[in-house]
C-alpha cells in the first residue's frame, strides 16, 4: 500500500517499517472502521458498531476531507454508516461496492470504493498494482481538483 501512496504523492517514502522510519502522509489519513483484530478476520456486526464512535470523532477532525478511499466493503459501509449517523444519507442501497465505485456524496465528499489489499487478495490477482494505483491516482486528481476550487472561492 505504501509503495502506491509513495508513487501518487501521498507519502514520503515507499515503505514503512516502524513509527520512527520517517514516513509521513500528505494529504492523506490513514484510519480503520475497527480497532481489534476480530476471530478469523471477520468483523461482526457488533464488533463494527462498538468502534464507530472513533471513526466519527476522527472523520469530524479531518476539516480539509475531499476525497474518501474506502478500502475494502467494510470500510466502504463504515463511511456509509458514519453519513447515515449524520443524517446525511438515509440508506446505504444507493451505493452499491465494487473496485473503482465512485460517488459524489451529499456532503460534497467524494467516495472512492477499492478491493481491500489483503494478501487474499493481492495474492489472487483480485486486486492488482495498476488497480490499486488508479485508485490513489483519481483521488489526487479530485483532491486537487477541490484544492483549486476552494482557492478560487477564497476558501
Amino acid at each position: 500500500m505504501y509503495a502506491v501512496l509513495y508513487e501518487t504523492g501521498f507519502a514520503s517514502q515507499p515503505t514503512a517499517t516502524s513509527r520512527d522510519d520517517g514516513m509521513r502522509l500528505t494529504d492523506a489519513y490513514i484510519t480503520a472502521a475497527i480497532r481489534c483484530a476480530p476471530p478469523a478476520n471477520k468483523p461482526a456486526p457488533e464488533e463494527i458498531a462498538n468502534c464507530a464512535h472513533f471513526l466519527d470523532a476522527e472523520i469530524r477532525l479531518l476539516a480539509k476531507l475531499r476525497v474518501v478511499v474506502a478500502l475494502g466493503k467494510i470500510g466502504f459501509d463504515a463511511y456509509l454508516n458514519h453519513l447515515r449517523r449524520r443524517g446525511l444519507i438515509s440508506s446505504r442501497a444507493p451505493y452499491e461496492f465494487r473496485h473503482g465505485a465512485e460517488y459524489q456524496m451529499p456532503n460534497g465528499m467524494t467516495l472512492l470504493g477499492t478491493y481491500h489489499p489483503s494478501l487474499q487478495n493481492t495474492n489472487t490477482g483480485k486486486l492488482t498494482i495498476e488497480m490499486f494505483r488508479r485508485i490513489f491516482e483519481r483521488a489526487r486528481e479530485i483532491a486537487k481538483k477541490s484544492a483549486s476550487q476552494s482557492e478560487e472561492q477564497g476558501q
